[in-house]
């Protein structure tokens, strides 16, 4: 797995290693250890998963107080997150 920083402090993006064989392929989304050694110490104690159409625009959530690390997944095509 690949952590690449970005410009705003605190943002990270954890690229995974793809296996691919003739059945199709593997990957690991999340591994505790491998996050740390990233530079991502938080814990995740959720993991939601969701679909959604093209063009859809979700809402903004804010925490506060207890504010929420955010793990984001894009399986196919693209999304455009903004962080505040």
């Amino acid at each position: 797995m690949r952590f690449l920083p970005t410009p705003i402090p605190g943002v990270i993006l954890a690229l995974p290693d793809v296996h691919r064989d003739a059945r199709g392929f593997f990957l690991e989304t999340y591994q505790a250890t491998r996050y740390r050694e990233g530079g991502i110490r938080e814990s995740f104690v959720q993991d939601n998963h969701s679909r959604s159409a093209k063009d859809t625009l979700r809402g903004l959530h804010a925490q506060s107080p207890g504010p929420q690390g955010k793990l984001v997944r894009v399986v196919r095509g693209s999304a455009f997150d903004v962080v505040v």
